[in-house]
This record gives structure tokens, C-alpha cells and sequence, in this order.
């Protein structure tokens, strides 16, 4: 593959080995909807469907080692080390560029905010964010659904962000995790954004 040091069979090797079947399944799920989300936005294809692939590969490791790798190599601001769930993004990408020779900014980007997202996203990081959330193979059908309806609307990309930050947030809630300031910044900025729209 041209953005990485080894061919897609190597990869998905490798993530057979280190990830669950569950979040295999996903990450394959993740490549072939970010491929075809690339498309519909006329996006670089493969950079999507390997961001997509490699999105999750630190997902299975233990929160102890997710830690070690963020203390000793990475900048991780303190609210995002709030909840546990979000730690293996920027491992992740981290791993994209260690272990399988991912240069490129934008998949690496895309990978690092694929969880938490962040203000003004590029549109390639915004379908990365986007597959990872309505992949058929493990993701709600309905739920994917609704999205996949509301990306065919005027303002499409950040209205389906703002439906996906709304079910976040809900969910975190409901389960009493704590919130990182950057995704509720995130929600209200992209709330502003429908408002002004609808004006």
C-alpha cells in the first residue's frame, strides 16, 4: 500500500492477532465505509480506507499500556485522560506511524481525533470520525441509517457530526463517564453551526 511499509495482507494479519474478532470485524467495517464516504466527497480513497483500517489498532490494549505509551511518547491534554475509552486514539496513531510507517498528516490526524474529534475538522477527519460511528458490520442499522439519511441533507457533514455528538454525549451521561470539555466546545460549536444555517 503506498502509505504504508507493508501490504494490506500484513496489516490485517496484524490485527487479527491484536484485536478482538468484534473489533476486527469493525475496523474492517470502518475502511470500507471510510472508502466509500471518500468517494461521495471526492477524498483520496486509499489514505480513507487505511485511516479507517488502522483507526482502532491500539483498541485491545490494556488501559496500563495505553498510559505507558502516552507518558513516555505522546502529548495527550489532561481532560482527555478523563476516560478510558478514548485512549487508544492517539496510540493508535502512534502505532499507524511506528509500526506500520504511516507518514502522512492526514491519515495520522484522522486517526488521532477519531474519538473525540476536535474544532474545525478537515472533511477527510470528519468521514474518518464518521465511519467509525455507522459501519454496517457492528454498528446499529437503524442508527446508521439515520446518519446515512442525514448526510444526503444541505450542511450533511456537520449535521451528522452534530447527531453523533448528541448520542455521545447522552450515553456517556446515562453511564455516569466523565465528559472531556473538548467534546461538549465541540457539540456547541457545531449546534452554532446548524443554528446559523437554519437562519
Amino acid at each position: 500500500m503506498a502509505y504504508t511499509k507493508i501490504n494490506e495482507k500484513e496489516i490485517l494479519t496484524w490485527l487479527k492477532e491484536n484485536l478482538s474478532e468484534e473489533r476486527f470485524n469493525h475496523s474492517v467495517g470502518t475502511a470500507e465505509c471510510a472508502e466509500e464516504l471518500a468517494e461521495k466527497y471526492n477524498l483520496n480513497k486509499e489514505k480513507a480506507y487505511i485511516a479507517g483500517l488502522l483507526h482502532d489498532c491500539a483498541k485491545c490494549f490494556s488501559n496500563e499500556k495505553l498510559k505507558e505509551i502516552i507518558d513516555k511518547h505522546l502529548k495527550v491534554e489532561e481532560c482527555e485522560m478523563l476516560n478510558y475509552k478514548t485512549l487508544h486514539a492517539p496510540v493508535s496513531a502512534y502505532i499507524a506511524q511506528k509500526d506500520f510507517g504511516v507518514s502522512d498528516n492526514e491519515i495520522l490526524s484522522a486517526i488521532r481525533w477519531h474519538t473525540l474529534g476536535k474544532q474545525d475538522m478537515t472533511t477527510f477527519e470528519k468521514i474518518i470520525f464518521l465511519a467509525d460511528k455507522i459501519e454496517p458490520n457492528t454498528r446499529e442499522k437503524k442508527y446508521c441509517s439515520e446518519i446515512r439519511s442525514i448526510l444526503t441533507e444541505p450542511n450533511g457533514l456537520n449535521l451528522a457530526l452534530l447527531r453523533c455528538y448528541v448520542e455521545t454525549i447522552k450515553s456517556l451521561a446515562k453511564r455516569e463517564l466523565k465528559i472531556c470539555f473538548k467534546t461538549i466546545d465541540i457539540y456547541n460549536h457545531l449546534l452554532d453551526l446548524k443554528n446559523v444555517s437554519d437562519i
